[in-house]
């Protein structure tokens, strides 16, 4: 028998508190034990500074900026960071990132194989 590890900390960057709330649920049901919600880049990463997350979740369009520029600050500052994008703006990202993209409304299972393949990578 195989147990979900304890301790994984996520962050989810997102603007959306209903789609935020939602994608903490699947979390914590995947085995997530802890999970910080910020809407903006600058948030984003003094949340990741203060707590390095195992797997961050971010949304394109988000409160002064995007995801990718969250992610970007991140990895300057941690170095590889494995993430996801959950969006329903899948076309910014063509060309841009190899981060598994997750198309709102997103899915359980979407989202389980997502968070799979980066923290895999």
């Amino acid at each position: 028998m195989t147990t979900a590890p304890t301790g994984r900390h996520a962050l989810i960057i997102e603007d959306e508190m209903l789609i935020a709330l939602e994608v903490e649920s699947l979390l914590h049901d995947f085995g997530f034990s802890s999970c910080d919600i910020v809407d903006n880049p600058e948030d984003a990463v003094k949340s990741a500074l203060a707590h390095r997350p195992d797997l961050v979740t971010a949304d394109i369009r988000i409160v002064g900026g995007t995801g990718l520029e969250a992610m970007l600050a991140i990895t300057e500052r941690l170095g590889p960071v494995p993430h996801i994008y959950v969006t329903g703006n899948g076309d910014m990202l063509v060309g841009q990132t190899a981060a598994p993209v997750v198309d709102k409304p997103l899915t359980r299972r979407a989202l389980a194989e997502a968070c799979e393949r980066a923290c895999a990578a």
